[in-house]
């Protein structure tokens, strides 16, 4: 579909892309991976026409047609929501408009015989059938469908453009695009302005996806659940893996063993045929061979390792100071701007140690809740007390005022560092990208992105106890986030964080509170156990939705409807819903059994070795603690199971009240 012939790009004298060659094939799910600034924006823009290489060529199939999603795009602001996503139907639009002249020309003509009559209904069959390809007659429903996928509610659909932030903007030119169902899909990083929810609808939506999509994404997750096909750009090369990202991780370290082996053997090679070009240079019984020896090295095909920088792995917060058991008690608390209510009802007490994770939909209170916290807002409902001896850390969207302008990258972090982290600033630095001259840069002159990676490392060189964290893995690579992540799971202080992040949560926060219509709601689980019990909570939406719609009646009329449900229809659901609880009911009895049974085990192992001479144990042998941390690790897993399915039975009962 797309070809990529020995494409070279160089600026100046520097080589970007060295004669790369890709073929991208009808749905493929390509993701496309490399260090910032390794060229995966310039190979989309090269694809697209954007920019044109060095030398060799692009070639596109003739029905090949691209829909392009940059970073940073323009949305006009004279329109309404709808009135501007409709224009991914322009040539619909077009061709509704000739359907209907050529109708017009058929119905008042009578030379039913002339060719002029055949040709004008052959070409009315043409227009007719693309207009059924493009999708002309369901378009309502499919940008209604888009629109909602992509976290806009029905009350948005007539406001203007001009009313939606730059996040907002994006979901728009993101809408259009897949309205517009191009052969192929280049993504630049689509889900930065995402919500879980709506990252999870586009994951299904790009899965059957029926042309090619080409994403560039620094979310693990998103790439392992959409693409099948991992492409590195690496040293101006482009590796193919036809793996998703996770393996081809694995297949990486690989390749870059042997690399480094092969680099190693290579060195030794020209350093063993340099010593013997310098020994006998200058011996004519040794001339022949020497030149022979330096055309050998002219030859040769230098081996080259895109380096690793592993040094900054170690990076961790400072220890925090120790604060009081109850970090903060949110009681009752609220927020509203005026006439718009923004939530209300948060209820629950952080407690010293708790990693929580606030997530939702944008626009439901999640950053509202993060500057309640730290102070910036007071409640318009309720209260929010911290507790003793709490210092706030605070990581916000917006950094653009929280730094001086005039200090360089360098000295913004030296002001603040105290102790031995000094030593280790530029190591801190190049763990959020910013390496050789990029320290010396003001602040003043930096880029949104690298402003608020500069904040994040600034924010791990101070004393805190408590982190709050507005979406800290904006704009940072996968690297960059595994060493963010890394220190913040060593972390002994409390971290609040919001983020859509999955993968980056997963592992890091033990609760989830969800910011959903106006309420709050606590989940105390991990990322993946919330989107489990989310999971069901929505299939239960939908289902009570569609036998709204049956009925014909409105979506926001869905409790009212429930209501009206005829009462065969309310004893078959009882009954189903019956049969789930007593099924979970039974699971849950089993896995009490099991919990219970592995609990005698590993109280008779704590007897054993508490006087293993007496059992005829060998406490050094380490296959006896292996066994005894094996029936340790089944119990903690029965216990989470047991934890998983008691809520799971709490929903259920929920759903038949």
């Amino acid at each position: 579909m797309i070809s990529l012939d020995n494409l070279t790009v160089s600026f100046g004298g520097t080589v970007l892309f060295d004669q790369i060659s890709l073929l991208i094939n009808p749905r493929d799910r390509i993701g496309l991976v490399g260090k910032n600034g390794a060229g995966k924006t310039t190979l989309l823009r090269l694809i697209v026409g954007e920019q044109q290489p060095t030398s060799g060529r692009v070639t596109r199939n003739a029905n090949c047609s691209i829909g392009y999603l940059p970073q940073q795009m323009k949305v006009a602001d004279t329109v309404s929501l709808v009135e501007e996503v409709g224009k991914a139907f322009d040539e619909v639009l077009r061709l509704e408009s000739e359907i209907e002249s050529l109708t017009r020309e058929v119905t008042e003509r009578t030379d039913y015989e002339s060719d002029a009559y055949s040709s004008l209904l052959h070409r009315l069959n043409e227009a007719t059938d693309l207009y059924h390809i493009l999708g002309g007659e369901s378009r309502d429903a499919d940008i209604e469908k888009v629109l909602l996928g992509l976290g806009f509610k029905r009350s948005d659909f007539a406001r203007p453009t001009r009313e939606f932030s730059g996040g907002w903007r994006m979901r728009i030119e993101l809408a259009k695009l897949l309205l517009r169902r191009p052969s192929i899909l280049l993504l630049d990083e689509p889900t930065n302005h995402l919500d879980i929810e709506s990252i999870q609808w586009l994951e299904e939506y790009l899965k059957s996806y029926p042309g090619a999509v080409l994403l560039i994404s620094h979310d693990r997750a998103f790439l392992d659940n959409v693409t099948t096909r991992t492409v590195e750009i690496s040293l101006g090369k482009a590796y193919d893996y036809k793996v998703p990202y996770s393996k081809y991780v694995v297949l990486r370290a690989e390749r870059r063993a042997q690399q480094l082996a092969a680099y190693e053997n290579q060195q030794k090679l020209i350093e063993k045929t340099e010593d013997f070009i310098a020994k006998f240079r200058y011996k004519p019984t040794k001339s022949n061979q020497v030149q022979s020896r330096i055309k050998q090295l002219d030859k040769l095909d230098r081996i080259e390792v895109d380096e690793e920088d592993l040094s900054t792995l170690n990076i961790k917060f400072p220890p925090a100071p120790r604060s009081g058991q109850v970090v903060a008690e949110v009681k009752e608390a609220g927020m509203s701007f005026g006439e718009k209510h923004v939530f209300s009802g948060a209820d629950f007490i952080i407690e010293r140690g708790d990693k929580i994770a606030l997530v939702g939909r944008n626009g439901e209170g999640k950053t509202t809740f993060a500057r309640m916290l730290v102070g910036q807002l007071s409640p318009t409902e309720g209260f929010i007390r911290v507790g003793a001896n709490v210092n706030i850390g605070y990581y916000a969207q917006n950094q653009d005022d929280l730094m001086e302008g005039d200090f360089s990258v360098f000295d913004t972090l030296d002001r603040v560092a105290v102790g031995d982290i000094r030593t280790r600033l530029r190591d801190i630095l190049g763990a959020f990208l910013f390496r050789g001259e990029d320290v010396d840069k003001k602040v003043k002159v930096l880029s949104g992105g690298e402003r608020s990676r500069l904040a994040m490392a600034r924010l791990m060189l101070e004393p805190y106890n408590l982190l709050v964290l507005d979406e800290p893995t904006n704009h940072m690579d996968m690297r960059s986030k595994d060493i963010l992540k890394r220190a913040l799971v060593k972390y002994d202080g409390t971290v609040v964080v919001v983020s859509h992040d999955r993968e980056f949560l997963d592992g890091l926060v033990d609760k989830v509170y969800e910011f959903r219509d106006g309420g709050v709601r606590e989940y105390l689980g991990d990322i993946w156990y919330f989107l489990e019990k989310r999971k069901l909570e929505s299939l239960r939406e939908v289902e009570i939705k569609a036998a709204a719609d049956k009925r014909g009646d409105g979506c926001d009329n869905a409790p009212k409807l429930a209501a009206k449900t005829s009462s065969k229809e309310d004893y078959q659901r009882k009954k189903e819903a019956e049969k789930a609880i007593r099924k979970v009911e039974n699971a849950i009895a089993a896995t009490e059994k099991r919990v219970a049974e592995l609990e005698k085990e590993v109280a008779a192992w704590d007897e054993k070795l508490a006087d293993p001479d007496a059992h005829g144990i060998d406490p050094s042998d380490g296959k006896v603690f292996a066994a005894y941390g094996e029936i340790k690790r089944k119990l903690a897993h029965e216990m989470h199971e047991w934890e998983k399915l008691n809520y799971e039975l709490d929903i259920l009962k929920e759903s038949t009240e």
